[in-house]
């Protein structure tokens, strides 16, 4: 009876817990909370397993074109290198071996050397034999002139800027937007003359007086010939030692990049957005 009685009262007595309050609640914190943490995460064994098991790769460094490395060239090429190797390599994909000197100072794998206007990875290189080795991707070999090269052919080369780099040509990205064909070449004095026949998408932006870099070269566009779908422009006698267009035929190809503020100018047209300006 006692017991029963003892019972009953105490649960007259006992009132419910308040509800838990958080040690740390993230949504009720002030915008100028700051929350530092050293925890220290252990390997799990299954993380060491694949790290350690993993079969070491062939190649030291193989390139992601779905996520091209973005660099920035002037245009203002360092050296001419020499192409020894092009072709289908032992683990499947298309590489080439460059013999250069200039711009294997100071490299490391993964570098973005312009190779002919086309910004391309090293994935080997080799500072005694004076070589390095790039990966070319099927677009790649669509897009450019590259795959016209062949054991011995002469490239234009030019490692990508630092910041402390003086911008001597104009802003090359290395992103070669088609091909041009050379129609005709005419000395004038020291000088020549190079008229290149492109397509209309590419013409439309190639102003005279404007920048175009044609092999990864920085130059200046004299005239455009729409009637021809050309232009030209003049090489002076110190640029014809120093780079490869003076040394191709007539009917060879070489890679364009347009200037990329035009490009900009046009999206913007396009878009609406200087007539959304206008309206405001």
């Amino acid at each position: 009876m006692s017991v029963s009685l003892h019972l009953t009262s105490l649960s007259r007595t006992i009132k419910p817990a308040p509800p838990k309050t958080p040690i740390c609640n993230f949504h009720a914190l002030p915008c100028r909370t700051s929350l530092k943490s050293n925890t220290i995460l252990k390997p799990s064994s299954l993380t060491l397993f694949f790290t350690t098991h993993l079969p070491k790769p062939r190649y030291l460094f193989r390139p992601n074109h779905n996520n091209p490395v973005r660099s920035l060239f002037t245009g203002i090429v360092e050296e001419m290198g020499e192409v020894k190797q092009l072709g289908v390599a032992d683990h499947g994909g298309f590489d080439m071996k460059i013999h250069a000197t200039t711009v294997l100072e100071g490299v490391n794998l993964g570098d973005s050397i312009s190779i002919n206007g086309t910004c391309l990875t090293v994935t080997q290189f080799d500072t005694k034999l004076s070589e390095f080795t790039v990966g070319l991707s099927p677009e790649t070999l669509r897009k450019t002139s590259l795959s016209e090269l062949e054991p011995g052919s002469l490239v234009n080369l030019e490692r990508a800027v630092q910041p402390v780099s003086r911008m001597g040509g104009h802003f090359v990205q290395g992103h070669v937007d088609g091909t041009g064909e050379i129609v005709s070449t005419e000395p004038e004095g020291d000088s020549l003359w190079v008229k290149v026949k492109t397509t209309p998408e590419l013409l439309r932006f190639i102003v005279p007086k404007g920048f175009i870099a044609v092999d990864g070269t920085s130059l200046t566009v004299v005239d455009v010939f729409d009637d021809e779908g050309c232009f030209n422009f003049m090489l002076v006698a110190y640029t014809q030692q120093k780079v490869v267009i003076p040394l191709k035929k007539v009917g060879q190809k070489v890679n364009l990049e347009v200037d990329i503020l035009g490009k900009y100018v046009e999206r913007l047209l396009s878009s609406g957005f200087v007539d959304s300006i206008k309206a405001s």
